[in-house]
């Protein structure tokens, strides 16, 4: 017996109608449509923006001129989740998903051997081996362990510090390796210097359960605010905020 084909039609109505249309009474062949099937779009656009008669902007991206765009999508993406903002994270998502999107297909021109399907191809193959209390009945018990064991084992690490990324803010990178440490029982010693303070900071926030990255984004985003809010309360009422000396400032800054 022939296989079925399954054809995944993108989400624009008119083009869905037409391939239904076209394919109907085909024997064998069966239209499906859902969750993903725009993702197929994605690519559509981003072959179109890098062939021939594309967009000359598109053309000339590299890997490393598209990086520091990488980083900005993923701290706006951030940026929206710290505002509540669901509408703003559905933009700055779709930004982050043209960043793989535009990676993919330059590893594909590069001759790469691997293209976008190899990117999802291996994300599903990795969720489902890191998942076996999902997907092979094993016990869900110690799942960051479990995690943990799998990940080192995939990888061949050597010790609790590969993987981390040395690039990611400080106190974070802080946090991940005193974590990483504890996990091994191994002590989380005190420095001296201003370094060995922030050190220490991010050991007291742990041990209160909170993330150090997050308290003091939340901190700095606070002060930012006021600091806005200030300089508007002071021009409103006619005034340059530059002329403020340290009281002027005290008495205008708002409360709490």
């Amino acid at each position: 017996m022939t296989a079925t084909r399954v054809v995944v039609a993108g989400g624009d109505p008119d083009r869905l109608r037409a391939v239904q249309e076209a394919l109907a009474g085909v024997e064998g062949v069966e239209v499906v449509t859902g969750r993903g099937a725009r993702l197929l779009d994605v690519v559509a656009v981003m072959d179109r923006l890098r062939s021939p008669g594309g967009c000359p902007w598109d053309a000339a991206q590299t890997h490393r001129s598209l990086m520091p765009y990488l980083l900005e999508e993923a701290y706006e993406a951030y940026e929206a989740l710290e505002d509540d903002d669901p509408v703003a994270l559905r933009e700055e998502l779709g930004d982050l998903l043209l960043q793989i999107a535009f990676h993919a297909r330059l590893a594909e021109e590069a001759d790469a051997a691997w293209s976008i399907d190899d990117v999802a191809g291996d994300l599903v193959d990795k969720l489902v081996r890191r998942h076996p209390h999902v997907f092979a009945g094993a016990s869900a018990d110690d799942l960051e362990g479990t995690w943990e064991a799998l990940k080192a084992a995939e990888k061949g690490r050597t010790s609790v510090t590969d993987g981390v990324p040395l690039g990611q803010p400080a106190l974070s990178l802080a946090a991940k390796l005193q974590r990483r440490a504890e996990r091994l029982g191994a002590p989380v010693p005190a420095y001296d210097g201003p370094g060995g303070e922030l050190w220490e900071l991010v050991r007291r926030c742990r041990a209160e359960g909170v993330d150090p990255e997050v308290a003091l984004r939340t901190t700095a985003r606070g002060y930012g605010d006021a600091l806005a809010a200030t300089e508007r309360a002071v021009r409103d009422a006619g005034g340059d905020p530059a002329d403020l000396d340290a009281q002027g400032w005290e008495a205008r800054w708002p409360a709490g």
